[in-house]
C-alpha cells in the first residue's frame, strides 16, 4: 500500500534519507580520519628530509610569527646541535596559494625547497615543481645573491611565461628566510 503524499510524509521522508546520509559520512570520516592524518605526517616528514641536511633523532616543531602572519617550522639537530630549520612557507602565485617546505641551514643558506601543494597553471607555472626551477634554490646563499627573478635584477632564472608564479616562489622563500631570522633571534 502506498503512502499519501502529504507534506507531513515527504518531511519525514527527506528527514530519514538525511539521517542515513549523515550516518554514512559520519562512518567513512570516522574510518579514514586516521590514514589521513598519517599520510599528512609522512608528507611533511619527507618534505623536511628533502629539504634539510642529513640529520639525527626526529625533528622538532615550532612555531614563530612574523608581521602577523604564523609560521611553522622544524629544527633538526647532528650530534646535538641544530644544523637546520625547515620551514613551512606560503605566498600566492597566479593560480591561488603556493606552499613550500624551505630549508635552512645554521649559517642561513637555502639548503633546498619542496613544493608542497600548489594551484599554478599545468605546463607553465606547474613547472615550479621541476628540478630546472626549484633547483636554482639548492645551496642558495642571500648574502651573496640577489633573491629576485633576473627580470627584477636577481638572479633567479623566471619559468618563462610564467613570471608571476616564479615571483610568488621568491616571495615564499623570502617569508622562509624572515620567518628563519625571527627564530634565531627568540633563540639568541
Amino acid at each position: 500500500m502506498a503512502m499519501e503524499s502529504s507534506f507531513k510524509n515527504m518531511v519525514a521522508c527527506l528527514l530519514v534519507i538525511c539521517l542515513v546520509c549523515s550516518a554514512l559520512l559520519a562512518g567513512v570520516y570516522a574510518i579514514t580520519a586516521e590514514p589521513i592524518a598519517q599520510a599528512a605526517i609522512a608528507k611533511t616528514n619527507a618534505a623536511i628530509a628533502e629539504v634539510v641536511p642529513s640529520f639525527d633523532g626526529e625533528p622538532v616543531s615550532g612555531e614563530v610569527e612574523v608581521n602577523g602572519k604564523s609560521y611553522s617550522y622544524y629544527s633538526v639537530s647532528k650530534d646535538g646541535k641544530v644544523i637546520a630549520y625547515a620551514i613551512n612557507a606560503s605566498s600566492v602565485g597566479f593560480g591561488g596559494s603556493l606552499n613550500l617546505m624551505v630549508g635552512i641551514t645554521a649559517e642561513r643558506i637555502v639548503y633546498n625547497t619542496s613544493v608542497l601543494s600548489q594551484s599554478e597553471t599545468p605546463g607553465l607555472g606547474a613547472k615550479c615543481t621541476e628540478e630546472s626551477f626549484a633547483g636554482q634554490f639548492a645551496g642558495f646563499n642571500p648574502a651573496e645573491k640577489n633573491l629576485a627573478v633576473k627580470k627584477d635584477g636577481g638572479d633567479i632564472d623566471a619559468i618563462t611565461a610564467s613570471t608571476i608564479t616564479s615571483r610568488a616562489y621568491i616571495e615564499a622563500v623570502k617569508n622562509a628566510l624572515a620567518a628563519y631570522d625571527a627564530i634565531v633571534s627568540t633563540i639568541e
